[in-house]
């Protein structure tokens, strides 16, 4: 370290830097405390010493750990990138210390991450920067005439501000040959100049002289300072004043109040009259002294002026004068020791507080330090300090008067997210004093707690048939963390789809938690499902739980009843005669002989809803006969409600409608068909018939099929004839139409083949044209007489066949039909009826596909069916089974 120093020269010399070598030395006194040593006097700027260095910190370390001073007054400053510590301030070892021996700073050094504090100790050492000084001017002094030589004369002292043996001081004195100078030896090892007379004095030859006294220090360079010395020679003053102790000692508290007496010195003088008259006054002392004490030049009573303070200055050294009338003087020491009193409370400062601390620090985490003094001494100086408040932290004491408040035990954020603590530091005094200082600690916060739902399983209920998107359940997840840590959001964690398969059936909004229907749900397709929904925090890593749902479906009445017997289209049985594949509705052979209350049939029906939508009624609806069925309202089944009687028609038809009890309510019909017989051979030629009826729509579509294509057949072959007819009317009659003799048209009609009836679409006509006697002009013939319709009586009864063609004959007015066209008529009565004899099941097929057999005019479309009713051949027209009517 450079040690700097300054050297006064005499007076007309100037001042001159003669060194900037900085000693640095320090030591390490203790694990955590650092000294140095410097001279005093260096400017702003100055190194002190590589402190980050000597802490074992590198460059690399020193943003991280944020080194800083803590000091009451800023002296020494720290550079942030290097680590050194500098002077920020002119050091003045005598305005810092006084008079002080040692002279030293004491200051804090504090680390961060992890927080640490180390004690710098920077001693200031002393540059003769101070020259000795003299309370005066100049020393007045007057000897008697009549003064022996040998007598001494003590002189004043100067005062040197430095320290050590800078301030150590010797004196000179011009030379005189009447004069000379010696040194009386004091306590502390200081000197007192002395003037001796060498020789008598004559005041008539010399009244006065003028000396000079050079005091001289220690330092190097010595610095100097002078006083000058007047004597002035009187008249005989033999005696001087005399201090009955050359110290004075006295020992006052502290805070005494102005105006206190603190001692009182007395000095005798053995002349007489004005020469023994003594008076005291200050010597050459510190300009604080008198601002302190004041004493009486007659009394010599040393009194307080203002309150004194220990901590201040708790020892003043002064040197008092006593003079007599006669100029003679004596000089003794006064010692005035303060002592303490317990007039200053401790006092806290907060050198670092880290806050927030996070709520996973371990125990005995630093969080804070403090540096707690008391100015006062001894044991009203000894502090010991303690935290109030409940709060998981314990402060532990440390060398160099601080504390660190450490954790006692965990933190816990979702807890207490603030901790307040006050620091009380008492003093050991009577009475004891006490200060306090309140530290407010925040925990921030470690994403340790995993988000919670309110309930561990949910259950929500959905009708179904709802709209796709609409709202299920909203679920919800409290997390204690805070900010990111306890913002929570929702996924689907996975679950059971039921019976809708793997489609997903909801979602889940992330940040509200809402379940929404993906879909329509449908109550028989699933009834219920489970899905896991996850509750997932933002904090890293992230924390999560999962809660169940499980979603019911509710029932709505969206099934209408399904009728499982009788089924529609689907026969009992199949009657003898009819196509084996022939759908036919289903029936049911009650005897005649049933009483009240016979089961006919039992109508089963499902529900595919659920509870009162399934809930299943039955009701009758429509019956050929009302008041002979009844059915069970809950049970389904059709029984007789009355006896049957013979005159009740041999076939039934009951329509029985079944509902449910849904809000509206569904519904669906249930047709059977009731054959009143003793047996099924006697029922079987009344479901042959009943067949062909339920064919009829099927047949009905096959006719206008058929007549569609018969309008185009005939279409065509009118084009035909209308082209042949127009050939004929320029060639004359056709040889062909003379076999009907004088007719130009037979009365007989159409003749048809004989296998007509077997065929399924009408192709074939005959038209028989009788030529004419003579050639006529086409607009002369007559128009042709209509085309006889019979009735299927008419035409398969001989009586009506006959009437039939007399009757036509009769209309025109023409001559009666040939015998043979009535045997034409007959005989294809009898061969319809032998063909149904002989071809019976055929000709059941046929019927029921209606494609009956003809017989007659092309455009009566009359079917001849041959079937046996009890026994007997009977005809039923195909024509009524086209349209769908049975005629007994």
């Amino acid at each position: 370290m450079a040690l700097r120093r300054r050297q006064r020269r005499g007076p007309g010399g100037g001042r001159a830097l003669l060194g900037a070598v900085l000693l640095c030395v320090w030591w390490r006194a203790a694990a955590e405390r650092v000294r140095y040593a410097i001279p005093e006097e260096l400017g702003r700027g100055s190194l002190v010493g590589p402190l980050a260095r000597d802490l074992g910190l590198s460059a690399d370390e020193l943003p991280a750990r944020k080194l800083r001073l803590s000091e009451e007054k800023q002296y020494f400053t720290v550079n942030e990138e290097n680590g050194n510590l500098y002077v920020n301030e002119r050091l003045d070892r005598e305005e810092m210390c006084g008079a002080s021996g040692a002279c030293s700073v004491s200051f804090e050094a504090l680390l961060h991450n992890p927080l640490n504090i180390f004690h710098v100790e920077v001693a200031i050492e002393d540059v003769n920067d101070n020259s000795p000084t003299f309370s005066k001017a100049a020393l007045d002094l007057e000897i008697d005439e009549w003064t022996l030589p040998g007598a001494r004369f003590p002189l004043e002292m100067a005062r040197d501000a430095d320290a050590g043996s800078n301030s150590l001081l010797t004196y000179q004195l011009t030379s005189h040959p009447s004069f000379s100078l010696t040194m009386k030896e004091k306590a502390g090892g200081k000197k007192q100049p002395e003037l001796i007379l060498e020789r008598a004095l004559d005041r008539e030859k010399q009244s006065s002289f003028e000396l000079v006294l050079t005091a001289v220090d220690g330092g190097e360079p010595a610095r100097s300072g002078t006083v000058q010395v007047r004597i002035n020679v009187t008249d005989a003053n033999d005696n001087p004043p005399v201090f009955s102790k050359s110290l004075y000692e006295a020992r006052v508290a502290e805070n005494l109040p102005a105006g206190s007496l603190v001692l009182r010195v007395q000095a005798t003088d053995a002349d007489a009259g004005s020469n023994g008259r003594v008076s005291y006054s200050f010597g050459n002392v510190p300009g604080d002294v008198s601002s302190f004490f004041t004493i009486d030049r007659e009394s010599g009573e040393i009194r307080t002026v203002g309150p004194l303070d220990f901590e201040a200055e708790n020892t003043y050294v002064f040197g008092l004068e006593a003079m007599d009338g006669g100029g003679l003087t004596d000089h003794c020491e006064v010692q005035i020791d303060i002592t303490d009193e317990n007039d200053n409370a401790p006092e806290i400062t907060i050198l670092s507080l880290s806050s927030p601390v996070p709520e996973d620090a371990p125990t005995g985490t630093v969080v804070a330090l403090l540096k707690v003094r008391d100015r006062d001494s001894g044991e009203n100086g000894q502090v010991s300090c303690e935290l109030s408040g409940e709060a998981p932290l314990s402060i532990v004491a440390s060398p160099g008067g601080s504390y660190k408040v450490v954790t006692a035990s965990a933190l816990d954020r979702e807890q207490a997210a603030e901790h307040r603590v006050t620091v009380v530091a008492r003093d050991r005094g009577r009475p004891a004093l006490w200060s306090s200082a309140e530290l407010v600690l925040e925990v921030s916060d470690v994403n340790d707690n995993a988000p919670v739902f309110e309930e561990a399983a949910y259950s929500a209920y959905v009708a179904e048939n709802n709209a796709a998107g609409a709202l299920v359940l909203r679920v919800q997840a409290r997390d204690a963390d805070a900010g990111a840590n306890g913002r929570v959001s929702y996924w689907l964690a996975g679950g059971s789809a039921g019976a809708a398969g793997a489609a997903p059936l909801v979602s889940v909004e992330a940040r509200s938690g809402a379940l929404y229907a993906q879909r329509s749900l449908d109550y028989e397709q699933c009834r219920e499902f489970a899905v896991a929904v996850r509750a997932q925090d933002g904090g890293a890593p992230a924390r999560s739980s999962t809660a169940t749902v499980r979603v019911f479906v509710l029932d709505r009445n969206d099934n209408a009843p399904r009728v499982l017997w009788p089924a529609a289209g689907a026969g009992a049985a199949v009657a003898p005669g009819e196509a084996a594949g022939a759908a036919a509705p289903p029936f049911e052979v009650v005897p005649r002989s049933a009483e009240a209350g016979y089961l006919v049939a039992k109508v089963v029906a499902v529900d595919a809803d659920a509870g009162r939508n399934a809930w299943l009624s039955y009701e009758l609806v429509q019956a050929s006969e009302p008041a002979l069925f009844r059915v069970g309202l809950h049970s389904g089944e059709v029984r007789t409600a009355r006896a049957v009687s013979e005159r009740d028609a041999a076939k039934q038809r009951v329509v029985a409608v079944v509902k449910d009890h849904g809000q509206p309510a569904l519904s669906a019909t249930a047709t059977l068909h009731v054959v009143l017989a003793e047996s099924l051979q006697e029922a079987l030629p009344e479901l042959s018939e009943r067949a062909a009826g339920a064919e009829a729509p099927a047949a009905e579509l096959q006719f206008y099929l058929v007549l569609a294509l018969a309008l185009l057949s005939a279409l065509l072959v009118l084009s035909v004839a209308l082209a042949v007819l127009a050939r004929l009317r320029r060639a004359g009659p056709p040889a062909v139409l003379r076999c009907l003799g004088a007719q130009r048209f037979s009365v007989a009609g159409a003749a048809f083949p004989a296998d007509f009836c077997e065929g399924t679409l009408p192709y074939s006509y005959n038209l028989c044209v009788a030529a004419p006697a003579r050639a006529v002009p086409e607009a002369a013939w007559p128009p042709p007489p209509p085309v006889p319709v019979l009735s299927a009586e008419e035409l398969l009864g001989g009586d009506s066949c006959e009437k039939q063609i007399s009757s036509s004959s009769g209309v025109v007015g023409d001559p009666p039909a040939e015998p043979k066209a009535l045997q034409r008529c007959l005989q294809c009565r009898e061969e319809a009826a032998g063909a149904a004899v002989d071809r019976e099941e055929r000709e059941e097929a046929r019927s029921a596909t209606g494609s009956p057999a003809r017989c007659g005019p092309a455009l009566s479309l009359f079917s001849c069916v041959g079937r046996r009713r009890n026994g007997q051949r009977s005809s039923l027209p195909c024509g009524e089974v086209l349209n769908g009517v049975e005629r007994a």
